[in-house]
């Protein structure tokens, strides 16, 4: 590691820097392979929008290599990994839950889900750990109700989370172990839920795929281990970095997140866009295949040529965004176009309502609640969760 990546490691992810938005550009994966970088905010759009870059394509015969480490977005028949009516087949199946009308209706037990642990957390002895108490499992606790797991033992589906989008902190060997006992989990709650449907998402996707007799059983298990993990990593992961963000640089956001909801969310939205997820690494969803020959941002790239989208470098596209790092009260404007944190196109994350809408209600009601929280850390203190896609920090001390 040079001395640069260490002092990266180390900073706050609202802190990190990336890619310049410029024209497409080629750059190394930590395999060896050789992509065409896509950076700016129209191009990394253009990219995922045109279906001359696909996914399927990465795993044909003559595909260079991704992945150091196996992880379960490396899965062919996963969805993520379909394009055209393949996709659009295993997409339907789910999608409909996760539509903005659906996810509304869920908004009073999500919070309560809230409003219960910010209770729990209110009751520890100060200073106390907030990514322990609130951030962590608020997403683990929706998902999990949303999918009929509440008799799932918590710690084994983020064991298994942890795994599944492993970068580096495993073996490949360990992430195979894990993702076999994932997939078996998986598939007998397929089978339960096939026998003693519930209402739940998981019943829902069982009875949709057999209705339609085009999805087979090892389809709903991606599907079903798919929306464990994802249901609450990136919420998690936002959350996590958020609360470092707005207890240190942007603590003089904090009394106008907790005056309206709507506030909130615009804040939500400039927050997605500014906090990433993860430090510069090429996150593999976002990865595409160019099928024929095709011109993006005025540069011809060939057919066969791997593309890697910088959505990081894009939300920060000045020509987009003249005002990368919002201040306080930039913070609750309206972005002037919508961020793509959540991709785009027809992979746009299926997920990307319920995590803006926990996002929205977290600070919102956090703030309320804690009006005087201050931070008991300082950027140099924080221990990081490291070796995975995504990096957010482990414990956060906090007081009130």
């Amino acid at each position: 590691m040079t001395d640069d990546t260490a002092a990266r490691a180390l900073c706050p992810m609202h802190q990190v820097t990336f890619p310049e938005a410029g024209p497409p550009r080629q750059a190394t994966l930590a395999t060896g392979t050789r992509v065409w970088l896509v950076t700016r905010y129209p191009d990394v759009r253009h990219v995922l929008m045109d279906p001359r870059f696909d996914r399927r394509s990465l795993y044909a015969e003559d595909a260079p290599r991704l992945l150091a480490v196996p992880n379960l977005l490396d899965d062919p028949d996963g969805l993520l990994n379909q394009d055209g009516p393949a996709h659009q087949r295993l997409r339907r199946t789910v999608q409909r839950a996760f539509t903005p009308r659906a996810i509304a209706r869920w908004h009073p037990w999500v919070a309560q889900t809230v409003d219960a642990l910010l209770d729990r957390f209110a009751e520890q002895p100060r200073p106390a750990d907030i990514i322990e108490g609130f951030t962590r499992p608020l997403p683990v606790s929706v998902i999990c109700r949303l999918m009929g797991l509440d008799h799932v033992d918590g710690e084994r589906l983020r064991y298994w989370a942890d795994h599944a989008l492993s970068g580096g902190a495993h073996t490949a060997e360990q992430v195979r172990r894990a993702m076999t006992e994932f997939g078996e989990f998986g598939a007998a709650l397929v089978a339960e839920r096939r026998k003693a449907p519930g209402d739940d998402l998981v019943s829902e996707l069982v009875a949709a795929g057999d209705a339609g007799g085009e999805i087979d059983d090892r389809q709903l298990v991606s599907l079903a281990c798919g929306l464990v993990v994802a249901g609450h990593e990136t919420t998690m992961t936002s959350l996590g970095n958020t609360v470092v963000y707005l207890l240190t640089d942007g603590r003089g956001s904090w009394a106008g997140l907790a005056g309206s909801e709507e506030a909130a969310a615009a804040a939500a939205e400039q927050l997605l866009r500014t906090v990433p997820l993860s430090e510069g690494r090429l996150l593999p969803g976002l990865i595409r295949r160019a099928v024929e020959d095709a011109e993006v941002g005025g540069v011809r790239i060939p057919a066969g040529s791997v593309v890697a989208v910088a959505t990081n470098s894009a939300n920060r596209d000045p020509d987009v965004y003249p005002r990368q790092e919002p201040g306080a009260r930039d913070l609750f404007a309206p972005l002037p176009a919508p961020g793509v944190v959540f991709g785009a196109g027809p992979h746009h994350c299926l997920g990307a309502w319920l995590a803006r809408m926990e996002i929205t209600l977290a600070l919102h009601r956090l703030a309320v609640r804690f009006p005087r929280l201050r931070a008991e850390f300082t950027p140099g203190t924080i221990d990081w969760r490291e070796g995975q896609v995504t990096r957010s920090p482990l414990h956060l001390p906090v007081s009130w």
